[in-house]
């Protein structure tokens, strides 16, 4: 009597591993084929292929076409990694976490760093004479404003102006004070700079303020007037354009406002003339904190700064730059407060890589059957590299996105607050690039456990 040919169960001969993601069935006539669910496919292979495989796994891969590769071995990664969503949901958040924290340390200290140096980098000129031995420009110290006229006798200087940068009290409507930053520049003599300076295209006149909402630089002309970044009002108490305080004993009105123009050390910046400047600075009438210098055109800096430093005794010349340089290095290195940002930095892109990894070795544990079923019928090892490599670069990609949409809206709201947080596109693609790093570092510790895999693991229980 005929019998009817019978089919084994897959689970006799793999069990049902990990919900039947993949899985041999054997049929009559030793013919099997291999089933991968999420794939929505499925390719017959001959079972002494199989076994052959087994010897070498290179065999079967080279003896196939490659029509029948593309068939039998379809690309896994996406749908291998939104099978499981909760566990996609928990690597994508970790991802973005990082990505959130990189970009908001970094923005800080980038931020940080450009407001610590932001009245020198946009001062206009090309030198600082300071006293002896001032690390940074809040240090300033007074000396006699007479060195002024040597440093305009000096060959090659175009233009020279008297700076003040100190520290004062503001007092409010209701007695509290406030500690404010008086900045003093000549607005009477540089007003005819306007028109002709080199440097004064956008009318910004050196030293001045820049970004004026309301107001403008020639009003400071008149008696005891003051402009004050909007981004401070509140905390200094102003309510509206004309309102008098007092600056240590001196009557200052508010007659101009400027945006975006932060100070590091949360005392805000009040712009006024220089003879104001001398008052509420407590300073006498012959004294300086600054001489600001603008070289003659064709003029070579270095040399102007020999000339100067000739010239002029018990002085520091120091370029722009040098004396930005110097400031950002004191706030940021010296006092501790930029090593603290990068670290958390650091720490961030750490618990990033931490999470990520984690996951994405769980991910290949809960397959390593599936893995070894895709070694036993020959799929090299390259292969699988692939598929794990593709997955890590997938979630890179969708937690980067899903990461720098958050840190867009961040730094959009920081903008209306005294604490600046940037991301210029340089930075964007540095973050990306580390966030690549992160998920190849993850995928790297699950492609080890991989290499070491047994294909014969398909056939035990």
């Amino acid at each position: 009597m005929h019998e009817t040919p019978t089919r084994t169960r897959r689970s006799d001969i793999v069990g049902d591993p990990f919900h039947g993601l993949a899985c041999l069935q054997i049929t009559h006539g030793c013919q099997a084929w291999f089933s991968w669910a999420p794939l929505g496919r499925r390719s017959e292979i001959r079972l002494d292929r199989i076994l052959r495989g087994l010897a070498n796994p290179e065999t079967r891969w080279r003896e196939a076409k490659p029509k029948e590769q593309e068939k039998t071995m379809p690309p896994l990664a996406r749908r291998n990694l939104f099978h499981d969503k909760i566990r996609l949901a928990v690597t994508l958040t970790g991802i973005t976490f990082a990505v959130l924290l990189v970009v908001v340390e970094l923005g800080l200290f980038l931020g940080f760093s450009t407001t610590t140096s932001s009245l020198i980098d946009r001062s206009r000129a090309d030198f600082w004479i300071a006293s002896r031995n001032v690390p940074y420009i809040e240090q300033g110290a007074p000396f006699s404003e007479r060195k002024l006229y040597q440093v305009r006798a000096t060959p090659g200087v175009a233009s020279a102006e008297k700076y003040i940068v100190r520290f004062a009290g503001w007092k409010h409507h209701d007695g509290g004070q406030e500690t404010v930053q008086v900045v003093g520049f000549n607005v009477g003599e540089s007003s005819q700079q306007v028109s002709g300076g080199r440097a004064e295209e956008s009318g910004q006149l050196m030293g001045g303020p820049w970004n004026i909402t309301s107001g403008s630089v020639a009003d400071l002309n008149a008696p005891n007037a003051v402009m004050v970044d909007d981004l401070y009002w509140k905390k200094l108490g102003i309510t509206r354009v004309g309102e008098v305080f007092e600056i240590n004993g001196y009557r200052a009105r508010v007659v101009g406002t400027t945006h975006g123009i932060r100070s590091f050390t949360t005392s805000p910046y009040v712009f006024t003339t220089f003879k104001n400047a001398q008052n509420f600075g407590l300073l006498r009438e012959d004294q300086t904190v600054f001489i600001l210098v603008r070289a003659a055109t064709g003029t070579d800096p270095k040399e102007l700064q020999r000339d100067i430093e000739s010239h002029v005794s018990d002085v520091d010349v120091l370029t722009t730059s040098q004396f930005s340089h110097m400031t950002r290095s004191y706030w940021m290195f010296t006092t501790g407060a930029g090593m603290a940002v990068l670290l958390a930095a650091l720490l961030g892109l750490i618990v990033g890589i931490v999470v990520v990894t984690q996951t994405i070795y769980a991910t290949t544990m809960d397959h390593l059957r599936e893995y070894g079923t895709l070694k036993a019928i020959g799929a090299p090892n390259s292969y699988i590299y692939r598929v794990i490599l593709q997955q890590a670069a997938m979630s890179a990609v969708m937690g980067y996105a899903l990461g720098i949409g958050v840190s867009l809206f961040l730094v959009r709201s920081s903008a209306q607050g005294g604490i600046a947080i940037l991301l210029p596109w340089s930075m964007a693609a540095l973050i990306f690039a580390l966030t690549l790093l992160m998920c190849g570092i993850a995928a790297a510790v699950s492609i080890n456990k991989v290499t070491t895999l047994d294909p014969a693991m398909v056939f035990r229980n």
